[in-house]
């Protein structure tokens, strides 16, 4: 399903049309007692929310999380973790953990009941990469946050739509992972500190922001360090460190990153020739936009459109 990329001047609105994200769940844990168990890092990104009870999260390189009833956390693609009554026990694999109707059963006896819900976001294969860099491993909306209570809505909606269909069904589906996601992100971005980089850090400072936006908006325009410079009002110098420092790569960088994502989803739509892709997304020939494409991609746009029609099951 292939949504039309509309005039936004919101970056958040573009990145999600871009990644079209959608969500199942997958499992779910019920537990009592001492228990813990591990997930391997996988290319999806998971996420968990606390039905009942209370347990504790554990990511690499990170402090073991509390988290407690209401509770909703995502963990990024490519991160292990472990979730446990206490993060010294030795986790069982989950793969291999005791189960009956996808719920994992762990611990013995009936002290310190747990009831958790597990599952997992896909995103366009073109354009997950876009996520690199843009979330920590590990995002925790606490029960008391707005954000919490409306995810966790949103969730069961979707998870009535994938067991009871009807009329409308996929539509409303991916409407409603949409939401979740731009929740999440709006959730994150309000949180970001010096310490964070990427393109909700960039959307949390003004300056940032306002060039972000400017490109995003006008994709195709021949955008230059000086002119995003004095639009945001400070010099060339200082806007240009401060837009590496916060996004991570330069202004120039970014805007050639987000061109090469919109080409992409064009060609997989294979709605328009490479040559009206090109000039939609600023380049004024076809062989300097296969040029810029084969070098950010890997492959030429032709062989890259090629190789979506081959596998048509790619077409999120």
């Amino acid at each position: 399903m292939f949504i039309t990329r509309p005039n936004s001047t919101d970056p958040f609105i573009d990145l999600i049309h871009l990644l079209r994200p959608r969500a199942t769940v997958f499992c779910g844990i019920d537990a009592a007692g001492q228990w813990a168990v591990s997930f391997d890092k996988r290319d999806d990104m998971r996420f968990c929310w606390i039905e009942r009870g209370e347990c504790q999260i554990t990511v690499p390189q990170l402090a073991p999380l509390p988290l407690r009833q209401n509770d909703f956390v995502l963990i990024r693609g490519f991160t292990p973790f472990t979730i446990s009554s206490d993060p010294t026990i030795e986790p069982v694999d989950a793969a291999t953990a005791p189960e009956i109707s996808h719920r994992l059963q762990l611990g013995e006896g009936t002290a310190s009941p747990l009831t958790l819900h597990c599952g997992k976001f896909l995103f366009d294969t073109a354009n997950e990469d876009l996520l690199t860099g843009l979330l920590p491993s590990l995002i925790h909306v606490a029960a008391g946050d707005t954000t919490s209570w409306r995810v966790r809505s949103l969730l069961k909606m979707n998870e009535t739509e994938y067991q009871e269909p009807r009329s409308g069904s996929e539509f409303f589906i991916v409407r409603l992972m949409e939401l979740v996601l731009v929740d999440i992100l709006r959730h994150e971005g309000g949180q970001v500190s010096e310490m964070h980089s990427g393109l909700l850090a960039g959307l949390a400072d003004p300056v940032t922001a306002c060039a972000i936006t400017a490109m995003h908006k006008d994709v195709a325009h021949a955008w230059t360090v000086s002119e995003l410079a004095q639009l945001c009002g400070v010099s060339r110098s200082n806007f240009a460190n401060r837009f590496q420092k916060i996004v991570g790569m330069g202004p120039i960088e970014y805007l050639l990153h987000w061109r090469m994502a919109l080409a992409k989803d064009e060609l997989r739509s294979g709605t328009r020739g490479i040559g009206e892709i090109a000039l939609s997304v600023g380049f004024q020939s076809t062989s300097a936009f296969s040029t810029a494409f084969t070098r950010a991609v890997g492959c030429s746009p032709k062989r890259f459109a090629a190789a979506v029609d081959r596998n048509p099951t790619t077409h999120a």
